[in-house]
């Protein structure tokens, strides 16, 4: 194994993940906020589930994420 490499990748699908799970909770806040469904002072209990089949790992990151 190329621990470099393997490091890089491993960057570069967290980036990915990160680009992504931004957008999705921004979009969703703005709409709920849009809606009415949200004021604007919650904070948001928030959780990711890593997963990897073929090593047989599934990992929940929990956290929250204030609007305010």
């Amino acid at each position: 194994m190329d621990d470099d490499q393997f490091n890089i990748n491993i960057r570069k699908y967290l980036k990915k993940v990160g680009i992504t799970s931004q957008r999705e909770i921004e979009s969703a806040v703005r709409s709920a906020l849009d809606s009415k469904a949200m004021s604007g002072d919650e904070t948001l209990d928030v959780k990711v589930r890593l997963s990897i089949g073929a090593l047989n790992l599934s990992v929940d990151i929990d956290g929250e994420i204030s609007l305010s």
